[in-house]
């Protein structure tokens, strides 16, 4: 089964701010989301992450943590995520894109134009965390981590 989540931002700490997010601190945060994760994922499920992993320049650190994380991990890129594509596959990614078509979704970390959704096409992101901007709800899927209970929600892409 494949699923989706958004904008984890692990270890960062002023995301909890930003965000208004329900945290004392990052490690709080950060235990919190690995708990929702690995209750929701098995060891055989794909997780399309939607983009801003994590804001650490450690690879061990991203590495141990990717591992930590039940599934196999295909990371869309976010505008926090500025590592080169071979970083991330060095840190256990199963596959980098900027932007991922499957069947009739386009899978992204920013919410894509209009002019890209034609034809019944239906957009996956994040980036916009609580802050949907009026998006069709019926052309744009938003799963920051804060909109869907900070852990990855099930999408059908292709009969899975």
């Amino acid at each position: 089964m494949s699923y989706h989540i958004g904008d984890t931002h692990f270890f960062h700490e002023n995301i909890i701010k930003y965000c208004n997010r329900p945290f004392i601190n990052v490690e709080e945060m950060n235990s919190y989301i690995i708990n929702q994760w690995n209750s929701t994922i098995d060891k055989n499920d794909l997780v399309y992450h939607h983009g801003d992993f994590a804001l650490c320049n450690d690879k061990t650190i991203v590495s141990n943590l990717v591992q930590r994380l039940n599934g196999s991990i295909i990371l869309i890129l976010g505008n926090h995520d500025r590592h080169g594509k071979q970083w991330f596959y060095d840190c256990g990614f199963v596959e980098v894109y900027k932007n991922l078509k499957i069947g009739n979704y386009i899978l992204s970390h920013r919410p894509q134009s209009l002019d890209k959704l034609t034809n019944g096409l239906i957009n996956i992101h994040g980036h916009v965390h609580r802050n949907n901007y009026n998006l069709d709800k019926n052309k744009y899927i938003n799963v920051s981590c804060e909109v869907i209970n900070y852990k990855p929600i099930w999408i059908n892409l292709k009969g899975d």
